[in-house]
């Protein structure tokens, strides 16, 4: 084996392609960039959503929808979930500790007690908010709705 017998394997190396250097290298003249217009010229760079001067599509829609800032988000539980709850752990008093530590609510939710579901057990419940059917179920149980 000899030094100079070396070459790079086939397909590796690829030679450059010198854009705009005479009009012997096949890419001089327009530099392969047509002829006149925006996009022929240096520094050219499009505005996101430009489409040639055709409206664009974030203009061609029609605006929609409100968002509140004043909206309080809460996370709903409902008494089903509370049953399930009461029959696998055997608690009576449910708060936002023990829902947070059964995985049903987090740290910092605001949490709502919904009617869906038929509630069998005595429970007193600690909450931020209660729907109607909720509070009726649970006071027909025997049960304390408290709101926090």
């Amino acid at each position: 084996m000899k030094l100079a017998t070396l070459t790079p394997a086939k397909g590796s190396v690829k030679t450059n392609y010198r854009r705009g250097r005479g009009q012997g290298s096949g890419g001089g003249g327009t530099a392969t960039r047509g002829h006149k217009g925006a996009k022929s010229r240096s520094g050219y760079s499009s505005k996101r959503g430009f489409e040639g001067g055709q409206m664009p599509l974030q203009r061609r829609l029609p605006k929609f929808g409100f968002k509140n800032i004043n909206r309080v988000e809460y996370v709903g539980v409902n008494l089903s979930t509370i049953q399930k709850l009461v029959e696998s752990k055997k608690v009576s008093d449910i708060t936002l500790e023990v829902l947070m530590a059964n995985g049903i609510a987090s740290k910092n939710d605001l949490v709502k007690i919904l009617g869906t579901g038929e509630l069998k057990s005595k429970v007193s419940i600690k909450a931020h908010a209660f729907s109607e059917a909720a509070k009726k179920a649970i006071e027909a149980q025997g049960g304390t709705a408290t709101k926090l």
